[in-house]
Formats: C-alpha cells, structure tokens, sequence
C-alpha cells in the first residue's frame, strides 16, 4: 500500500482540532492498526502579510499589517491515497487560516 507523509502548519489554538479531524480521517496509523493518533509536532514561528487589496480576510491580525504568530508544525502518516486525500480535506475543513500551508510527499519504502 502507498504511504503518505501529511505535513501542515496550525496556530496553537488549532492544533488539537485539525489533529483530531485528521485522524477521524483515518490518518495517523501504524503497523495495521497496532498504533493511532501517531504524530509529531515542531513549534516555530509563522508569518504572513495579508493584503487587503487581493481581499485577504485573516483569521489572526489584520489586512495590512505584518502578523507573526506561534504554530506547530504537524506531521502525519496517511496510508493509501485516499486515506491522504480524506486528511487533507479534513485539514482543510477544521483550519483556522483561508489557506493552510500543507505538503503532501509520497514515501518510499527502501
């Protein structure tokens, strides 16, 4: 089966709920079933510039006005394709920004 690497960035105030909504997604499993909810979370600092004349509506600070916040960097392993897809669409739904910053890799198994 092909694994997946979900890789995302969330405020602190977030990050339960988008872990939560990714493993509900299936996400976050390992060795069949033997581990769940396996993640692992970096913290650092985030910034973003929203422009009020591309019609940015920021979740954190305000058009205009540089915004620097503390987020978790999440990762997660999804396996199959569709397990990936169902995470990303959980992300997306239970995230705070218009946008989440999200990578998605194909792994390899050497």
């Amino acid at each position: 089966m092909d694994r997946y690497k979900l890789v995302y960035t969330v405020p602190a105030s977030h990050l339960t709920a988008t872990k939560d909504a990714v493993f509900a997604a299936g996400a976050g499993v390992y060795q069949g079933g033997k581990y769940v909810q396996v993640a692992f979370e970096l913290t650092g600092q985030g910034q973003f510039l929203p422009v009020a004349e591309a019609g940015a509506d920021p979740h954190t600070g305000s058009a205009g006005q540089l915004e620097r916040v503390l987020e978790y960097r999440v990762e997660i392993l999804c396996e199959g394709r569709d397990t990936a897809k169902a995470a990303v669409a959980a992300l997306k739904s239970s995230h705070p920004y218009e946008v989440p910053a999200y990578e998605v890799y194909k792994l390899e198994d050497l």
